[in-house]
């Protein structure tokens, strides 16, 4: 067998590892790269590999990073099917037709002003057409059963806890009577966050295949403190009427600040303010979490089943017309406007952090990871100047970020999911990472277990297992 990685390959975004199994090839994931606007381009339109020789692919999660691709393969004449569970179908097909669509409108808006000065024109990666075709090879499977992918080969599905659906997904090839195993956590989650359930424990597995967003640091900001800060800005806001802008992913973080913010109101802990959802993607995104409770931990599945709206308040409003969006940029504050996406690279909250952003009485919380060379990496790094649709704008709102809210597991996480894998693999790929965080995460899994040959493989390396 061989592995080669076209993606999230010491980098965060853009998730595509290829596993080769004599004339089998399967890919898992097929994200979209994000970040520098002219490498990302090159990567997004050139994937690396032949899709016409990809027999299927196993999709962890609706997360663009890992699913925002997969109508280039339908593009290129793929045939195969495409696996993934029931909720992740739902969200990975509302996700790309709304990435369709905001392509071609970035498009549009940019080659306006483009176009005046006589640069070139900037096309989308795909259209809507092609996110038809690549959802026609959907296939949904459950968690826990095995499913064959070839007469040799056969994976089964174990709940990540990230978002809804999300997956860790196991595969084993035999020939001859030998086997190997390998297991691609996927993007995991933490334990006792709201909404999901935590991660299934890893199965045993020759060969892993690890993410490592967080894995050079740990989340000490605890419910507590995520609450004081709360309690602080929603102060912040109404003394200067001002607005709070969170950039946010439409499926997951953006739930689960609403329940964050109910509870807080519940529990007179915060007074209630005008909070916008201004996402329609984030809109239907909701609708599908309802639709599979499911997934639901034990207290968000209760508060659903006893008819009790986990995502609804009546000083939560879903914005779904662009005359809405619009009008909420000259609206006075207080008031919080939750928008995507969550890295500021696209989205109605480009146009939201344009109007803001020069405001110091504003705030921009950032509550999830911002991969580097984003629009959220800069704000987070508090550059003076900012560029938004290509042109610098200053920066005077206040910068503020909420750790507690990841839904990546932080090192401690990873290292005890590998701790919990008997017998110990022995091979481990780190990815989904930037350098620092791989390297890092490398340096402390070859540290505790020396026996296992740890990699921290090159964007386009081949390795054979």
């Amino acid at each position: 067998m061989k592995i080669s990685f076209y993606g999230a390959a010491r980098s965060v975004t853009g998730s595509r590892h290829l596993i080769e199994a004599g004339s089998t090839q399967i890919l898992l994931d097929c994200g979209m790269f994000q970040g520098r606007r002219q490498q990302s381009d090159h990567l997004n339109r050139r994937l690396g590999f032949d899709v016409q020789r990809v027999n299927a692919v196993l999709l962890s999660h609706a997360h663009i990073d890992h699913s925002g691709a997969l109508p280039i393969l339908a593009k290129e004449k793929f045939k195969g099917p495409v696996y993934m569970t029931s909720a992740t179908a739902d969200l990975t097909s509302l996700m790309l037709q709304d990435s369709a669509r905001i392509q071609k409108n970035d498009s549009t808006y940019i080659n306006k002003k483009e176009n005046r000065r006589g640069n070139r024109r900037l096309s989308p990666y795909y259209d809507t057409k092609d996110v038809r075709s690549i959802i026609q090879r959907f296939s949904t499977v459950r968690y826990g059963k095995t499913i064959r992918i070839s007469p040799r080969i056969k994976a089964e599905f174990y709940d990540a806890g990230h978002i809804l659906g999300s997956s860790s997904i196991w595969l084993k090839h035999t020939h001859h009577g030998h086997s190997v195993s390998v297991l691609f956590s996927g993007d995991l989650g933490r334990t006792n966050m709201p909404i999901l359930r935590d991660p299934e424990p890893p199965p045993t597995c020759d060969v892993l295949i690890l993410e490592s967003t967080y894995g050079d640091r740990i989340h000490e900001e605890g419910n507590d403190v995520m609450k004081q800060k709360a309690r602080e800005l929603v102060a912040h806001a109404q003394q200067h009427q001002s607005k709070i802008i969170v950039p946010a992913f439409a499926i997951g973080r953006t739930q689960e600040l609403v329940m964050h913010i109910k509870e807080l109101v519940q529990s007179h802990e915060i007074d209630p303010l005008p909070i916008f959802i201004d996402s329609p993607l984030a809109s239907k995104a909701t609708d599908i979490f309802r639709r599979h409770p499911e997934c639901f931990d034990q207290k968000t599945y209760k508060t659903f089943t006893d008819q009790a709206d986990p995502f609804a308040a009546k000083y939560i409003r879903y914005v779904s017309s662009v005359q809405e969006s619009q009008a909420l940029n000259n609206m006075p504050g207080p008031c919080v406007i939750i928008s995507a996406s969550g890295m500021c690279e696209g989205g109605r909250v480009l146009h939201h952090l344009k109007h803001a952003v020069q405001d110091e009485r504003n705030i921009i919380a950032l509550v999830g990871f911002q991969a580097e060379h984003t629009l959220g990496r800069k704000l987070i790094e508090e550059w003076e100047t900012v560029p938004i649709f290509g042109r610098p704008i200053s920066r005077r709102a206040k910068i503020v970020r909420f750790n507690g809210l990841s839904a990546h597991a932080d090192r401690n996480d990873l290292l005890d999911y590998v701790r919990a894998i008997d017998p110990l693999p022995s091979q481990i790929f780190v990815v989904h990472g930037e350098e620092r965080q791989s390297f890092s995460l490398a340096a402390a899994l070859r540290d505790e277990h020396p026996t296992i040959d740890v990699t921290v493989p090159e964007l386009g390396s081949t390795h054979r297992i």
